[in-house]
């Protein structure tokens, strides 16, 4: 996740493919936090209503690292850890059901305004302390959110419920366990975020929680290679059962794991703003999603927390085609891998995929 002060990256010259055409594509998002995806309006008129004070001014209020908030025991650098408490204080914003339909409701518009067809949300309950014991409540009111947007025509949302690693393995599987028996609508998988470097290699750790997850048809996607090295990657493949690793771009320092992406098809879900904003690479010139992708590992390119970053996916396909010669049949291609490592229903990846070849 980015930590603060963020801006998309730049387009330098001419851009090679216009984002009108990348909005007209057919597509999907597979790598995008809900958390990270509230606009401003939508802050200030939460706040208002829960006659909540903001943490700081209203026009700088994503310079996250700026503002008064708790400190809580959440491990990582100062940066990153200021934006986990800035979620955490939006998302204690959200106290009624009605609340959150309308956050997914907008979310799915938010999408549909970029082109985007189908998402797979990340939702993180550890930001949700608010909703702690009544987690069936939130998920019901955002899926009903999700249902309206559908029937209005706008994106399909599914869902991918979160771990954070810094939880325990009892919490992991309690998760699950809850997954598991009550299927709440529209979640599809089951994710783990947070600082990697922080807290260290994690996958033994969930390994049975991931197993259930498995086991039950849920699929499994991973945060890693970003803060970690290929080590994390690897363990999210053997460990964790991981089909799509969310970031993944330090897969790129070991030559064998990309032999195994290639052989296995297993896409990763690449931010190239968010990694350039971490200080991750230096440039999106530097950052190797066109290696990635010379290599022959499945790619997509995705927006992390589009709201503080004040980015689009429209603009996160310009400048990274932009950066790396990518032509208009390289960007089809690109929407392509976004519907295949999509964990859309069968159905629905067969008509995008239809609908793309038919351009």
């Amino acid at each position: 996740m980015p930590s603060s002060s963020l801006r998309p990256l730049p387009l330098v010259g001419r851009p090679l493919v216009d984002e009108i055409v990348i909005r007209s594509l057919p597509k999907a998002e597979v790598h995008v936090h809900l958390e990270g995806s509230f606009e401003l309006a939508d802050l200030l008129e939460l706040a208002r209503e829960a006659g909540a004070p903001l943490p700081g001014p209203a026009a700088t209020l994503f310079d996250v690292e700026t503002h008064a908030l708790p400190q809580d025991s959440r491990s990582g650098s100062a940066g990153l850890s200021a934006f986990l408490r800035f979620l955490d204080w939006e998302c204690g914003l959200i106290r009624t059901t009605s609340q959150a339909s309308r956050a997914a409701y907008r979310f799915a518009a938010h999408q549909s305004a970029s082109g985007i067809r189908y998402t797979d949300v990340i939702i993180n309950p550890t930001h949700w302390a608010g909703w702690a014991g009544t987690l069936p409540a939130l998920f019901d009111a955002l899926a009903a959110g999700f249902d309206e947007a559908e029937q209005d025509g706008l994106c399909v949302v599914r869902i991918a419920v979160s771990l954070l690693r810094t939880q325990s393995a009892s919490e992991a599987r309690e998760l699950v366990e809850w997954i598991i028996a009550d299927r709440p609508r529209h979640v599809v998988a089951l994710s783990v975020d947070g600082n990697e470097s922080a807290a260290g290699r994690t996958g033994e750790k969930f390994s049975e929680a991931f197993g259930m997850a498995r086991d039950a048809g849920l699929h499994r996607t991973v945060h890693a290679g970003e803060s970690s090295g290929p080590e994390g990657v690897w363990d999210a493949l053997q460990l964790l059962h991981a089909e799509r690793i969310d970031h993944g771009v330090r897969s790129i320092e070991d030559p064998r794991l990309i032999e195994h992406l290639v052989e296995t098809g297993t896409p990763l879900g690449i931010c190239p703003s968010s990694n350039v904003t971490l200080g991750l690479y230096p440039s999106l010139g530097e950052h190797p999603v066109g290696a990635l992708r010379a290599a022959g590992v499945t790619v997509t390119v995705n927006t992390d927390d589009p709201a503080p970053i004040g980015t689009r996916l429209e603009h996160e396909w310009a400048a990274t085609a932009n950066a790396f010669g990518w032509d208009e049949a390289a960007t089809i291609e690109l929407a392509r891998a976004s519907i295949v490592a999509s964990f859309a229903e069968p159905e629905l990846k067969s008509a995008l995929l239809a609908e793309l070849d038919a351009r």
